[in-house]
């Protein structure tokens, strides 16, 4: 930490625990899932999802606070603001970040809807495919953004998920105001390219008048403004200061003040690539903890692209390595 800021990052998002489990593309077509997808699923069918999983996995989890995780594991500072109830899942929730040394910026809800889950279901090919439940994490309100840690932070992080919930996007814009008042700048994610479509005309507005750093995949970005990648990226680029998308196997595209730049990922062996659940979180991750060390634009995406690379070589979407180690790497 230095003098003027208390945080690296702050972010704010759905506080969630994750439900892996590895099925096959006949589960999927059974329960009439599409693949790679982020649905958004009620009570009962979280019940009727979770009953036919093989050993599942449960962990802690949600986009914003995945990121979180990684740059802690970097060595950043970084709170989280987000809803979880005061119950088994919640608790475990809320310790697991502690423990990772992510200050945790709320108080978990009693006699609330359930702490939210994301089953997430993970084929051989290594896609995940995400059914969430919001339960109470969707609840977040402008009483719960806590203005002192916004407003002494370098960058406010936020993922697009909000956008499903009114009252959230009434919080984030609060917190936009804070942080840009204090002479912060925004990050925002867009998410997965199915909340894009169910948002698109607000995403657009949004990243013209409020956002600072925009990560995306190709699949966000083309669903984004609806035509081919290298428009939709091109135009990304000219409307946000910094913009990175990631392609997959194919590395990353940054722009920076609309100067592109091709970011390589590292090679992987047959086998190597086991679950694709995080690596957009924590090539989030790597890019934050760049800038916020002072870092170019470019020696950032390196670090993104080497924490997303660590993630998708074991289960889960948190760090298994101290990514730290990757900072000389990209020197």
């Amino acid at each position: 930490m230095n003098a003027r800021h208390e945080y690296d990052v702050v972010g704010i998002g759905n506080a969630i625990v994750d439900v892996l489990a590895s099925v096959d593309d006949d589960f999927l077509a059974k329960h009439e899932l599409v693949k790679g997808s982020m649905a958004l699923i009620d009570a009962d069918q979280t019940t009727v999802l979770s009953s036919g999983l093989p050993d599942p996995i449960i962990a802690a989890g949600g986009s914003t606070s995945n990121t979180m995780a990684g740059i802690a594991s970097f060595g950043g500072s970084g709170a989280f603001v987000g809803k979880v109830a005061d119950d088994e899942l919640g608790q475990a929730f809320m310790s697991e970040l502690t423990s990772i040394d992510v200050d945790f910026l709320a108080e978990p809800i009693a006699d609330s809807l359930p702490t939210a889950q994301s089953i997430v279901l993970v084929t051989p090919d290594a896609q995940r495919t995400m059914n969430t439940y919001l339960g109470v994490a969707g609840q977040i309100y402008n009483e719960d953004i806590d203005v002192s840690a916004v407003a002494a932070s370098q960058i406010l992080f936020i993922e697009g998920y909000l956008w499903d919930s009114p009252s959230a996007i009434e919080a984030v814009r609060s917190a936009v105001a804070t942080i840009k008042n204090a002479g912060g700048r925004v990050a925002l994610s867009l998410s997965d390219p199915f909340c894009v479509d169910r948002h698109r005309e607000a995403f657009q507005n949004f990243l013209l008048d409020s956002v600072d750093i925009v990560f995306g995949n190709e699949s966000e970005a083309t669903s984004l403004y609806e035509t081919d990648f290298d428009k939709a990226s091109t135009r990304l680029g000219s409307e946000v200061p910094l913009t990175f998308v990631t392609r997959g196997a194919n590395g990353s595209v940054v722009f920076e003040e609309g100067r592109r730049s091709e970011i390589a990922v590292r090679p992987f062996a047959d086998g190597d690539v086991v679950d694709t659940t995080g690596a957009g979180d924590q090539y989030a991750a790597g890019v934050l903890y760049g800038l916020t060390q002072g870092f170019t634009a470019v020696r950032s995406a390196r670090l993104g692209s080497l924490a997303g690379g660590e993630a998708v070589t074991h289960f889960g979407a948190r760090p298994n390595v101290s990514l730290a180690e990757f900072v000389a790497e990209t020197g």
